[in-house]
């Protein structure tokens, strides 16, 4: 049948897997989790006393033992942080940036409220997105910088409890705040937090040591996310700690940390952090510093899930009246690329384009998104960026195209005569392939000149899907009438008469307008290509393949289905075309 039959096959099987992984193994773990959290939410709200939230008493720190070389620490100390939600408010400091509008908590010097004022929930919930939550939330996630002492107490350097003044009352590109603490011991402690017009802090630690004997200390930062986390739940995609250490990025998934245990490493600077689908919090220690530990923990007590993300450097010495400095940048916001690259290029970040999951075909993906983009700048409009990405593929794939269309003309002009020999050797399958071969030869004709158009557009259709489905960029974008969202499925259906019959349908069977006109292109370029070599089975099998991708690919992304459509038509066009000139050759070749 040609490159369509070997494109349905490969992209059918591609599918399916995937498909057939979600609904198999993802889905039923996700449901488990969801399980187990409603499970923990109802014990809390009852109150009982095995409820580790309710009965804990504050403990020296949040941090599970952050000194540079020690384990976890006690099973009791996760749990503690949650009656720091109960200790007198300290106050706080405003953040406000064109992007970020949130807080920062005096007690602990921690970054715990943090919503993106530039992107709602969903296009039906116009409420921004929030990205860090106090520990008052059952859900807390916050950020925190500090320093460990060796040989010295925990009150001597700051912690999760610790109170500390600011300078002023707000956070703000023009207008950095410097946070201050002195211990009993007469040794202070800064931290000056800038921050851009986009999502990067800089936290710039200073320690002098006015406590008349020398010092070693180490500065640590730390992620933390409490609660059971959602995810999207497709293997495409990573969601959860990943950063990169000595020029390697390391992924690991919740459920990573759950089976394999945490993970732990050192590095010659790098990053690391926690990515949701299109948002991410990153430490970003100084390049040239040494990482004694960087860490991915999980850990689950007393009916509290943890997540955490840490680092802590080398002990360095701090000298009677001498001071010492570290700095750290830390993001916190939406992955948009232009971003990202920006801050790899000037903060000299290695590999930090990869927090955005490109995926196998980083190469070919990437490429693909600058494509659109660029398109998108020209068009104002991403789906008119997907048809002319489209267009320029197609034609990009022309030698290839017409060298399998030409193939398929002449299969199709030669089909009596491989019905002929169909039925001459029915009975004889060596005698047949071998006859069909010479009818190929001195045809002219390639049985496998479908084949590498095939191998081009497998990886470009996963490209696009890729981009499609985790770039920020995509998100929200609409294209004409009914498709609001790119990034979303095609529901409007006529399962329920397109909206007139108040009625929600099932997923499965909402199939909407895009994925339909999908099936049609896709059983009209079937009804060009020749039927060759099969039986009746199997030809009965590839009548329903339009159906089968009708009902599959109306769970994808819009703009990946408004991709398919509209390169089916250009295929049906272009076959058309070049059949219709290979028949007049041939008639004017006859008639010489």
């Amino acid at each position: 049948m040609g490159d369509n039959k070997n494109l349905f096959i490969a992209l059918g099987l591609a599918l399916l897997v995937m498909i057939g992984y979600d609904k198999l193994y993802l889905q039923p773990k996700m449901e488990a989790a969801q399980r187990e959290l409603e499970a923990q939410d109802a014990l809390k709200k009852a109150g009982e006393p095995g409820d580790a939230l309710s009965t804990a008493t504050p403990a020296p720190a949040d941090d599970l033992a952050i000194a540079p070389h020690d384990d976890l620490g006690t099973a009791a100390a996760a749990p503690a942080t949650k009656a720091v939600a109960a200790l007198p408010d300290a106050g706080s400091v405003k953040i406000e940036t064109p992007e970020l509008k949130g807080s920062l908590s005096l007690r602990g010097a921690r970054f715990d409220d943090l919503v993106l004022v530039k992107h709602s929930v969903s296009l039906e919930d116009d409420r921004p997105v929030r990205l860090l939550s106090p520990l008052a939330d059952e859900r807390s996630y916050y950020v925190r910088f500090g320093w460990a002492a060796k040989g010295q107490g925990t009150d001597f350097v700051p912690g999760d409890q610790t109170v500390w003044t600011a300078d002023n009352a707000t956070l703000s590109p023009d207008s950095p705040v410097t946070l201050s603490w002195t211990n009993t011991a007469g040794v202070r402690f800064t931290q000056k937090i800038e921050i851009d017009k986009e999502f990067m802090f800089k936290v710039t630690q200073s320690v002098t040591n006015s406590s008349g004997e020398a010092l070693e200390l180490a500065p640590y930062g730390l992620i933390n996310r409490d609660g059971q986390v959602k995810t999207e739940g497709l293997y495409i995609l990573h969601e959860g700690p990943l950063g990169v250490f000595n020029g390697t990025l390391e992924e690991k998934s919740y459920s990573d940390l759950e089976d394999d245990g945490n993970f732990e490493t050192s590095s010659k600077g790098g990053w690391l952090g926690i990515t949701d689908k299109y948002w991410m919090t990153v430490l970003i220690p100084d390049q040239e510093a040494d990482l004694s530990r960087a860490r991915f923990v999980r850990q689950a007590t007393g009916g509290m899930l943890r997540h955490r993300v840490d680092y802590v450097e080398n002990w360095q010495a701090v000298a009677a009246g001498n001071s010492r400095e570290d700095v750290t940048h830390f993001y916190a916001g939406a992955k948009i690329v232009s971003a990202i690259d920006d801050y790899e290029t000037k903060l000299g970040i290695p590999l930090f384009d990869r927090a955005i999951d490109w995926g196998w075909f980083y190469w070919l993906t990437r490429p693909i998104f600058k494509g659109l983009h660029y398109l998108f700048e020209l068009t104002g409009n991403f789906g008119i960026a997907i048809l002319v990405m489209t267009v320029l593929i197609k034609a990009a794939l022309f030698p290839l195209a017409n060298k399998s269309y030409v193939s398929m003309s002449h299969m199709k002009m030669v089909q009596p005569k491989i019905k002929a020999l169909q039925e001459r050797h029915k009975d004889d399958k060596a005698r047949l392939q071998q006859e069909m071969m010479e009818l190929y030869k001195k045809e002219k004709i390639n049985p496998l000149a479908g084949c590498l158009p095939v191998l081009v557009q497998i990886p470009i259709f996963f490209s696009l899907y890729k981009v499609l489905y985790v770039t920020i960029e995509m998100r929200h974008q609409p294209f004409f009438g009914w498709v609001q969202d790119l990034s979303a499925p095609d529901h409007f259906t006529p399962v329920n008469l397109f909206g007139l019959i108040p009625w929600d349908p099932p997923a499965m069977i909402a199939i909407g307008v895009w994925p339909i006109l999908m099936g049609l292109t896709m059983w009209l370029q079937q009804k060009m290509n020749p039927q060759t070599g099969m039986d009746p089975t199997q030809a009965k099998v590839m009548m329903f393949l339009p159906i089968i991708f009708t009902f599959m690919l109306a769970q994808f992304a819009a703009g990946l289905v408004i991709y398919w459509t509209w390169n089916s038509l250009l295929s049906v066009a272009q076959q058309w075309v070049i059949m219709r000139r290979e028949e007049a050759r041939v008639a004017r070749s006859s008639k010489a």
